[in-house]
């Protein structure tokens, strides 16, 4: 099924019941967007590898594969931002989607006009951030960030960050040295609509730990200042004083 001619984001909709599959598709076609569907996950695989969607609303109440294996195997080949569709709204399950790597998570019944703000600011987020004079800037020894690339070289290793999670990094690290409230962290990398969404940062920074962290549990580069924010130890301040490590 092909959407109405449209320049905007190609978007891939599944879910197993075909009203709410109209419904979704007519207001977001009025949108602008470009819409293809799925109803199962098998279908939703086989469109992603075929057409290469911009962005995936995915139900999670599908029968023989539901939306978190479906999810599972998408993340095996594909990068495509993905926002989970469902009627449970218990943290656990949120938690387990956004592990799997769901990009956010939206609960039914919803309004269209929150649907179209959570697909935009997903979008956004999803694209390249514009690299610095210097593409490659080096934190220590151990740790430097490949602005071009979207990568971080841990002990000579690269390892390739998902959006949000540079997205993320950019921003502690643009602060270094500074406190960064999670509400601010949270409208400067999701968007001012994610204020409250405090469960998204905690679990970002865990991914970012484990990705730069030489030991996750005791942080060398994120420091958690309790029930106020993150922040990136103050490198360059080290760099000139010649000390590392925790100041």
């Amino acid at each position: 099924m092909s959407g109405k001619q449209s320049s905007g984001p190609l978007l891939l909709i599944v879910d197993d019941e075909e009203k709410i599959l109209r419904f979704v598709r007519m207001n977001l076609e009025l949108e602008g967007f470009r819409i293809i569907t799925a109803t199962s996950g098998i279908e939703a695989l086989q469109r992603v590898r075929s057409v290469h969607p911009d962005l995936i609303l995915l139900d999670v109440m599908m029968p023989d594969m539901d939306g978190f294996e479906t999810l599972r195997l998408l993340r095996e080949f594909s990068d495509v931002p993905v926002i989970m569709l469902t009627v449970r709204s218990d943290e656990d399950d949120i938690v387990y989607g956004l592990r799997l790597g769901a990009d956010d998570y939206i609960t039914k019944p919803f309004s269209i006009r929150e649907l179209v703000s959570r697909i935009h600011a997903v979008l956004r987020r999803a694209r390249p951030m514009v690299p610095p004079e210097s593409a490659v800037l080096k934190i220590d020894d151990y740790l430097s960030v490949d602005y071009n690339l979207q990568e971080v070289i841990v002990g000579g290793k690269r390892a390739k960050l998902r959006p949000t999670e540079f997205r993320l990094l950019s921003v502690l690290i643009e602060n270094a040295g500074w406190v960064v409230p999670q509400e601010t962290l949270l409208t400067k990398v999701w968007g001012p609509e994610y204020r409250d969404e405090t469960h998204y940062v905690r679990l970002y920074i865990a991914y970012l730990r484990k990705k730069i962290e030489p030991d996750p549990s005791n942080p060398r580069y994120i420091f958690t200042e309790r029930g106020v924010g993150y922040r990136f130890v103050d490198f360059r301040r080290a760099a000139e004083t010649g000390a590392g490590g925790k100041p």
